[in-house]
């Protein structure tokens, strides 16, 4: 899995939070564990 500039990688087990700021090949870890990437939240209407 490539590494994505700008995105949120999370674990839960590690209870850590990571912000990309470099692209590239590989997988991020933490406590032996693959950390995944962390949905976008819904932000709410401007009106």
């Amino acid at each position: 899995m490539a590494i994505q500039l700008g995105r949120r990688y999370i674990s839960e087990k590690a209870g850590v939070q990571v912000l990309c700021t470099k692209q590239g090949d590989g997988t991020l870890y933490a406590d032996e564990e693959e950390l995944a990437v962390q949905q976008p939240r819904a932000l709410p209407s401007s009106d």
